[in-house]
């Protein structure tokens, strides 16, 4: 989503999107749930539940046609917002006790919510819609029997802890849209300070920059949907499978193993999940500023190669934006780890500049040095990072990265990125 939320065309089309679907998707779910209870009526529903349903039918209908006409934003919090996702999930609650189908009605709490709800009260509509889809999926409101007690119970904590997990993810990538809109700005206000040097290049320099961006997102987006098809998704196709079989089963004893093991398979999921959240960032920069992160990689880097290590630091240190704190950082590990692994040299030199448009990091060795010429300019597809793989780290937040050596002169790395002051809001952990 994000390569096509680049642009404010882009995240228009998105929102009108969203929009609509908030606007025209509990008409349809409505219907949907009402379809089916219609046709399973005979066998889940008694007389009197029929001629109940009709009323908060009624209702419903009527809340819906009042909310199509009052709310010029259905995806805005409001007074309004609030009342609409209260009654709506009071009526969604009532109807899923006379038939479980209804519950279809309560499923667009969990879409809307996150934009109709703020502060403590998205947690409260949350949970609300958890007790209705919980106790459909569990065998219908209220439940009978110690067996779908439990289960309920089960279903309940799940849906809790996948909203929860869910919605923060969400909110922080909502406060990350916003600290990249400012990144945005702050970047553009730097490329028009480059563009009176680089006029000439400036053209093909945005399109560059566009396109390694892009190409950064990608690949994030790809690692990220990798892991949590291979984790999350697993478990949680376990977890429904061992909650079935425990409601198939007539044996309490076998249904509470089943349960139990749903549970465990829930708990696991969830771990994986705040791992993943945990890993958006590196790690080095969640408890220490960059200079001092800079200087813990340094440390470690002298003890594993056995070579001397010295880090400096010179201007006015200043907290920037995270991305370019992480490809500082990023840039440093690989350059000490080249140095270690390959330079042969008895001493290196790191110095960290704080100037006043722009920050450098410089990796300095006495090693063996190469010949620059004869390396590729770009990160290659096998498996090291390397030298051209920093170049393309730099170049995706507008900087740049230069590598100085000669066979016998060890070697320069100097990294110039520009300085990015820290959005409000944009800073976690």
């Amino acid at each position: 989503m994000e390569g096509t939320e680049g642009t404010p065309a882009g995240r228009d089309g998105v929102d009108r999107w969203w929009r609509r679907f908030f606007r025209h998707g509990p008409h349809a779910l409505l219907g949907l749930g009402t379809a089916l209870s219609a046709a399973s009526s005979e066998a889940l529903m008694t007389t009197g539940d029929r001629w109940a349903a009709v009323p908060l039918l009624a209702a419903a209908v009527a809340l819906q046609r009042w909310w199509w006409r009052t709310s010029d934003d259905p995806a805005a919090p409001s007074p309004a917002g609030r009342l609409y996702y209260a009654l709506r999930t009071g009526l969604a609650f009532a109807l899923s006790w006379l038939n479980p189908f209804f519950a279809i009605y309560g499923l667009i709490g969990y879409f809307d919510g996150a934009h109709i709800l703020s502060g403590r009260w998205l947690w409260v509509g949350f949970g609300a819609t958890a007790v209705t889809m919980a106790g459909s999926q569990s065998g219908g409101l209220p439940p009978q029997e110690a067996t779908q007690w439990v289960v309920f119970g089960a279903l309940f904590a799940l849906h809790v802890s996948l909203t929860t997990i869910f919605g923060t993810l969400g909110l922080r990538e909502e406060e990350r849209s916003r600290a990249k809109a400012a990144t945005i700005e702050a970047l553009g206000r730097a490329n028009a300070r480059l563009e009176q040097a680089l006029a000439e290049n400036a053209g093909l320099h945005a399109q560059l920059l566009v396109q390694a961006r892009e190409a950064g997102v990608q690949d994030e987006r790809n690692r990220l949907a990798a892991e949590i098809h291979d984790t999350i998704a697993q478990g949680l196709a376990g977890v429904v499978t061992q909650l079935q079989a425990a409601q198939d089963t007539p044996d309490r004893d076998a249904a509470r193993a089943h349960v139990a093991r749903a549970a465990a398979l829930a708990r696991e999921s969830l771990g994986e999940a705040r791992r993943s959240v945990r890993d958006l960032g590196p790690a080095a920069l969640e408890h220490d500023a960059l200079p001092e992160a800079l200087r813990k990689i340094a440390a470690v880097s002298a003890r594993a190669a056995g070579t001397p290590v010295e880090f400096t630091v010179t201007g006015a240190v200043e907290p920037l934006h995270d991305e370019i704190e992480a490809t500082l950082l990023r840039i440093a590990q690989e350059a000490l780890a080249n140095a270690g692994r390959h330079a042969g040299a008895s001493r290196i030199g790191v110095t960290l500049s704080y100037m006043e448009d722009e920050v450098t990091l410089d990796v300095r060795d006495d090693g063996r040095g190469f010949d620059v010429a004869a390396l590729p300019q770009r990160a290659g597809g096998g498996g090291g990072f390397g030298l051209g793989g920093m170049r393309a780290r730099a170049e995706r937040v507008a900087g740049s990265v230069d590598v100085e050596s000669e066979p016998g002169q060890g070697t320069a790395v100097s990294a110039r990125l520009p300085v990015v002051p820290v959005a409000a809001g944009a800073r976690h952990g």
